[in-house]
């Protein structure tokens, strides 16, 4: 196949930018949490992410070569492939934090659940595209399959905040592939009628508490049992006021009062040394690349690319506003990554494969006129 470099004028450099730089932000941002995070090498996850910023990069520019519509062939295997990773988590994956969620592979400990996030919302695209508008119950039943089946994978981790992210693109994808809104009311009246069953059955003691404290955040028996994550990054968010205290400079940070600050937590160490001036970056930073995502769903050529960079875009707003509204208290706490900016391979890389394909769908939008 031979690449035709007219295809270039169609590649949106600037949502590769905006990209760029809110890595980059990351690595400056990473570079400080490490000091709390890890004083004795105060280096190591800004290092580590310059690699994944380098190896994500060089993804991007070898998947710009081929066309997306490549990956319709390959489909179900990509789909058998998700599972059977999700499923290997389950049998031989190892625990952390509550949680079995990683594998070890020659030393770098992979999360799939991070890539069945763009696996799944490839699959699910291709799957509207040839299945038409959803027309019934039974269809969205269908339809749900596809997208519960590694949800349910996931939810089984436990991973709640994962799933509920395969939620949010499970609507989007559905509004976008034009469902009718009473289905997407009857399936959101669903998710709050099975609220009662999920705490029952399902959610783990600590992740109970982590929604007990989100709607009880003034009581003091919070502030060190339980909610004692969301104190102190609500006294790291408050200290920054307008400019920060500096880079490096973080006393929350530095004297490692707030917990995870590498990854859940890093937007707490932003807002603490950069204050509402870099919080209003980097979210700004965010706003401007969804918005080419939009622009780039909605001159789309096909239906698979117009469905898939929808789902791309709400995977990327439910994240932003999950993992920074945790820090601020407007959000339950779900470990959700802050996408480019928490440190992780999986996470960097399973993103960088998202905004490939959506830069390879705008680069395509249209044949090249001669």
């Amino acid at each position: 196949m031979r690449f035709d470099r007219k295809l270039l004028k169609n590649l949106d450099w600037q949502l590769w930018l905006a990209m760029i730089l809110i890595s980059v932000f990351g690595v400056v941002v990473l570079r400080s949490a490490s000091l709390g995070a890890m004083p004795h090498n105060p280096s190591y996850y800004a290092k580590r992410q310059i690699l994944w910023i380098l190896l994500g990069n060089a993804f991007i520019v070898a998947s710009l070569y081929f066309d997306y519509r490549l990956l319709l062939k390959l489909v179900k295997p990509i789909y058998a492939m998700n599972l059977a990773l999700l499923v290997a988590v389950l049998l031989f994956g190892q625990k952390g934090g509550g949680a079995q969620r990683w594998i070890s592979l020659g030393g770098f400990l992979l999360q799939p659940s991070e890539f069945a996030k763009v696996f799944t919302i490839v699959a699910f695209a291709h799957y509207l595209e040839t299945r038409g508008k959803i027309e019934s119950w039974s269809d969205l039943v269908k339809a749900g399959i596809v997208v519960g089946i590694p949800m349910a994978l996931i939810l089984v981790q436990p991973d709640l905040g994962t799933a509920l992210i395969f939620a949010a693109f499970f609507l989007g994808m559905l509004y976008a592939a034009g469902t009718d809104l009473r289905y997407l009311a009857g399936l959101v009246g669903l998710g709050v009628l099975a609220i009662p069953f999920m705490w029952t059955f399902v959610l783990e003691e600590y992740q109970k508490m982590r929604l007990i404290v989100f709607l009880n955040p003034e009581n003091p028996m919070y502030r060190t049992h339980g909610g004692y994550h969301v104190t102190q990054s609500l006294i790291a968010v408050g200290s920054g006021q307008l400019v920060g205290r500096g880079f490096m400079q973080g006393t929350q940070n530095i004297r490692s009062f707030l917990p995870a600050q590498h990854t859940d937590f890093i937007f707490s160490v932003l807002a603490e040394e950069f204050g509402f001036v870099g919080a209003v970056l980097l979210i700004g930073l965010f706003v401007f690349m969804m918005q080419r995502m939009l622009k780039i769903a909605l001159d789309a050529k096909d239906e698979f690319g117009r469905i898939a960079t929808i789902g791309v875009l709400v995977l990327t707003l439910f994240q932003v506003f999950i993992n920074i509204g945790m820090t601020i208290s407007i959000a339950p706490v779900t470990g959700i990554p802050l996408p480019l900016v928490t440190s992780g391979g999986s996470a960097y890389l399973s993103y960088c494969m998202a905004i490939a394909l959506v830069l390879n769908i705008g680069m395509r939008r249209q044949k090249i006129l001669f």
